[in-house]
């Protein structure tokens, strides 16, 4: 019995202590105030915490928030999953840790996962949620210009997007491993609208709606059960 104890302390070692430091090296913990814990046995914390790792890791000027309650005209909230703010734009991120094939049209109101068991589940459409993410942000901000505003839609590594359809250019479908070359390329092939200046104003900006109190929360989550 005792070995089998030590046995499984040295694998949750093994496990647990690399992905402990590679937490510690990164900024998610400040930007989100979830602890390791929260962020590890979370399944949606811990696909965004791994969309910010990638993230992190483009250069240039940048500023990252996540878990935004961004209010509505309504008096409701809507949460964005991360934000990446530089001189190419508002980069919106919305992340889906789902593992399966995926199936979807940016013009249909559901998309599809269908898992190895042949079972299906269905899911609102994730570029029409995004869509309301940035149309919310739009209001906040106060720039309603189209160049400004990226949508990127981030799946799990451990998924297959088998057939996908988008027509918006600036709309950006694809797997969590593709998103520093696509980021890449956007920034290459995109211009400027920000000032260096502008980039710090809208974090600061939009940095009080990220890390809200447990209220917020509550009150934005019931209102999407009462919604359902």
């Amino acid at each position: 019995m005792e070995s089998f104890i030590v046995l499984v302390i040295f694998i949750g070692a093994i496990v647990f202590v690399p992905r402990y430091f590679t937490f510690r090296g990164s900024n998610y913990k400040t930007a989100s105030g979830n602890s390791f814990l929260k962020t590890l046995f979370d399944r949606g914390n811990y696909g965004e915490y791994l969309t910010f790792l990638y993230l992190e890791k483009i250069e240039g000027n940048k500023r990252l928030l996540t878990n935004l309650y961004i209010p509505r005209k309504d008096g409701t909230t809507t949460e964005i999953d991360l934000i990446m703010i530089s001189e190419k734009g508002i980069y919106v991120f919305e992340s889906k840790n789902y593992s399966g094939w995926i199936f979807g049209d940016e013009k249909n109101r559901n998309w599809t996962q269908t898992l190895n068991n042949r079972r299906k589940n269905y899911f609102f459409n994730p570029i029409w949620q995004n869509k309301a993410h940035i149309n919310a942000l739009k209001s906040v901000v106060g720039i309603d210009d189209a160049r400004l505003y990226k949508s990127y839609i981030i799946f799990s590594e451990r998924c297959t997007l088998k057939k996908v359809h988008v027509t918006s250019p600036e709309v950006k479908v694809l797997k969590r491993n593709d998103l520093i070359k696509a980021i890449k390329k956007d920034f290459i092939f995109s211009e400027k609208v920000l000032t260096t200046q502008q980039v710090d104003e809208l974090y600061f900006k939009l940095r009080k709606y990220s890390c809200i109190d447990d209220a917020v929360k509550r009150e934005h989550v019931q209102h999407i059960q009462m919604k359902r």
